[in-house]
């Protein structure tokens, strides 16, 4: 976890987005391996919780970082119900229960009593999901479109049609990510180790790969999401869908632009979590 006085240029950019976009900043910022990036509110005080994907933030551009912020900021502000305290919460509470009454695997005699007395249990927990997720579905899905548009508002139309991109090939992150523990792991103890210590190197590899990516796949990942259509029950609209929208509408100049110099002391406030989070992906593999 980063605290405000170990980041302090990371949380100005982000009261910065969140004041274009219309609301507050965050309380608390967490790095994870993940190729993702959320916030959530949390407590009785709705703190906000920023989870930054750190996989994610090395394959953007500055201002795709800031459309990225962007995006998940405007959700408290575009009327987001999934957002909202109360359904935030019911949700996080649901989903906590519903894995703890997931079956045990592999289970002894006493287990397998265990596994059929959680069944009752697990059937109601899944239920009130399901009814929560189709009450909120098309909330979710105009939030979405909505939430980009705080994003071109933020970072530009052109940062934000950027992100769409990166996320449409997100899949080859985890693949160069897997590729990356998946080498280590074969070198034995000794190679594993001296992969740890040069750990994040796995980042400029990655950024590389990523930057190798052609145009046309772009244009072949668009084409695959046409043709396969757009699911009545996603909460997320398909991401070629969501490009056409911010590339119809007229085009945003950027309100918040991250110099050289910001974007220098924003990696150093990183540094360490860089490090670790590289240390963990060598020593413990990549899990999307």
């Amino acid at each position: 976890m980063l605290l405000r006085e170990d980041a302090p240029e990371l949380y100005a950019l982000v009261d910065e987005v969140a004041a274009v976009v219309g609301t507050r900043g965050v309380d608390q910022v967490v790095v994870d391996a993940c190729v993702n990036a959320s916030v959530l509110a949390h407590g009785v005080r709705g703190r906000r919780l920023l989870t930054l994907g750190l996989p994610l933030w090395e394959i953007l551009t500055p201002q795709q970082r800031v459309a990225l912020l962007g995006h998940e900021l405007a959700h408290y502000s575009n009327g987001d119900t999934r957002h909202g305290l109360v359904v935030s919460t019911a949700y996080r509470s649901l989903t906590t229960w519903h894995y703890y009454f997931v079956p045990i695997p592999r289970p002894s005699a006493v287990e397998m009593v265990t596994n059929l007395l959680y069944v009752v249990p697990r059937l109601l927990l899944h239920g009130m999901l399901t009814v929560l997720d189709h009450l909120t579905l098309r909330a979710a899905q105009r939030a979405e479109y909505l939430a980009d548009r705080g994003a071109a508002r933020a970072a530009s139309t052109e940062a934000a049609v950027g992100l769409m991109d990166r996320i449409l090939v997100t899949e080859s992150a985890e693949v160069t990510l897997r590729r990356e523990a998946n080498r280590a792991s074969l070198t034995g103890p000794h190679g594993a180790r001296a992969a740890e210590g040069g750990a994040e190197e796995i980042w400029e590899r990655l950024r590389a790969y990523m930057a190798s990516i052609p145009e046309d796949e772009y244009e072949r990942q668009r084409r695959v999401g046409a043709r396969r259509g757009h699911s009545v029950d996603a909460t997320h609209p398909p991401t070629h869908l969501r490009r056409t929208c911010l590339l119809a509408g007229p085009s945003a100049p950027a309100a918040v632009v991250t110099g050289e110099d910001r974007e220098r002391r924003i990696a150093a406030e990183l540094a360490g979590a860089r490090a670790t989070v590289a240390r963990r992906i060598v020593r413990d593999g990549f899990r999307a």
